[in-house]
């Protein structure tokens, strides 16, 4: 019997996302008060991993954390979308990202990444493609590309310049700039304007997201990143890839918090229908 979805390997960060959300953001040196205050499972590998289970990937999470209260509701989301999680424990705290989001859903985030700066080597088990993000360092990117024997999809961001050829690479406009190199597939994100695809460098599709309310952008380009591999993995086709991506995208940023906000494929396809 064949496994179910395709299956995606996430190397990547696991944070604990403690989330003010405020009318506007402070200026330097200001206080706004009259804020809300949650704690959300986050960190880009773990959202992305997130995703991916949702969207019918069979999904392992490699990740460190640390041996303190907060993995433990970092990792709950993990556990929750049944991302089966292969985890080194550290004596370096859980990673924690400090995040203001304001009425128009815009934030500022400042991440102290603890735990996840130690990733270092690692072992994949059997997949159909790895997935990489820059909240690690690049001694795990690295031997998470030179390990990996399928599709191997990074997602440039934090932006720095980094020496993998990936297959398929996903990227804002800042985040172009930094990239070493640019060859493979390259998914450009334009926010509200949705997003291309590039082929070497020419463009083979765009797409345009859904109308929605923006409430809150965090994990949107997750969210983008996890469906565009699925779907490409699912063999749907880079026009229809695309768009579902930009779907995906719009609806977690119509919904507030990182992980909570990751839409499942039913969803993506009701999106598309409406």
């Amino acid at each position: 019997m064949g496994h179910m979805g395709p299956r995606i390997v996430v190397v990547g960060s696991v944070n604990l996302d403690l989330v003010a959300r405020v009318e506007r953001l402070p200026e330097p040196g200001e206080t706004v008060g009259g804020a809300t205050f949650a704690r959300v499972p986050g960190g880009k590998g773990a959202n992305q991993a997130v995703a991916c289970a949702r969207l019918g990937a069979e999904t392992t999470m490699i990740a460190a954390v640390g041996r303190d209260p907060m993995a433990a509701e970092a990792l709950a989301g993990l556990r929750e979308a049944g991302v089966t999680l292969s985890l080194t424990e550290r004596e370096e705290p859980t990673g924690v990202a400090l995040i203001q989001v304001d009425a128009r859903g815009e934030t500022t985030i400042s991440v102290a990444p603890g735990a996840n700066g130690t990733l270092a080597e690692v072992e994949l088990p059997p997949h159909d493609a790895v997935l990489c993000q820059l909240e690690v360092p690049d001694t795990a990117v690295l031997a998470a590309w030179e390990a990996c024997a399928g599709l191997f999809c990074l997602n440039a961001a934090p932006a720095r310049p980094i020496a993998v050829d990936a297959e398929l690479t996903v990227v804002n406009t800042h985040e172009l700039e930094a990239l070493a190199r640019r060859d493979g597939l390259v998914a450009l994100t334009l926010g509200a304007e949705g997003a291309v695809l590039l082929d070497d460098g020419e463009e083979i599709a765009r797409a345009a997201p859904p109308p929605v309310d923006a409430v809150d952008g965090t994990a949107a380009g997750d969210a983008f990143t996890a469906c565009l591999l699925v779907s490409l993995l699912e063999e749907r086709g880079e026009e229809e890839s695309l768009r579902r991506a930009c779907a995906a995208g719009a609806l977690a940023a119509s919904r507030f918090g990182a992980q909570p906000s990751l839409p499942t494929s039913a969803e993506v396809d009701a999106l598309l229908r409406a």
